[in-house]
């Protein structure tokens, strides 16, 4: 006759494998969120890491690269830095370089910024009648890069359909 009881202990095998995978998955969670807070305190910056999605920053930078950024207050901006910058109306920040800068007497400095790639400066892409960005606009200044390691990204953001179906994949593959 065939005995059945090892389904019993296989049953609370599985139980406790499923709370491990669970807390496994909560600390690797958590582990992300605590080196992303690290970060943000040690550059200043409220996104430390960004993938440039667009081609705008050729030849420097590419479609897909990783940028490292920092947000110094004490550093002052400089011509030519690459700069990130949130512009008032537009939901997602742009990477461009810093083309001229304007500094009034009581040291307040407004800047002017271009992509790389453009013929033209930004004036287009600020809030109308805003002709200059001031340091506010600035969430980070380029300090390193990894070249195409955020391809990922940039197709996730130009094919929303990759989107939803890359973690199905990825999970996919992990069950394999």
């Amino acid at each position: 006759i065939l005995s059945l009881d090892f389904l019993d202990d296989l049953q609370w095998m599985n139980k406790w494998q499923l709370y491990y995978q669970v807390l496994n998955f909560g600390m690797i969670v958590s582990s992300a969120l605590m080196i992303w807070k690290g970060l943000m305190v040690i550059t200043g910056s409220e996104s430390p890491i960004v993938v440039l999605l667009s081609g705008i920053m050729e030849p420097a930078f590419h479609r897909g690269y990783l940028l490292f950024l920092t947000k110094r207050v004490e550093d002052p901006i400089r011509v030519g830095e690459i700069a990130v910058l949130r512009i008032e109306e537009r939901k997602i920040p742009i990477v461009h370089r810093v083309l001229k800068i304007h500094e009034k007497q009581n040291g307040h400095i407004k800047f002017l910024t271009k992509g790389d790639d453009n013929a033209v400066d930004d004036r287009g892409l600020y809030k109308q009648e805003q002709h200059w960005l001031e340091k506010k606009d600035v969430v980070g200044r380029a300090r390193g890069f990894v070249p195409y390691i955020g391809i990922g990204t940039s197709l996730m953001n130009d094919y929303p359909k990759f989107k939803h179906t890359s973690p199905c994949l990825t999970d996919f593959f992990y069950f394999l």
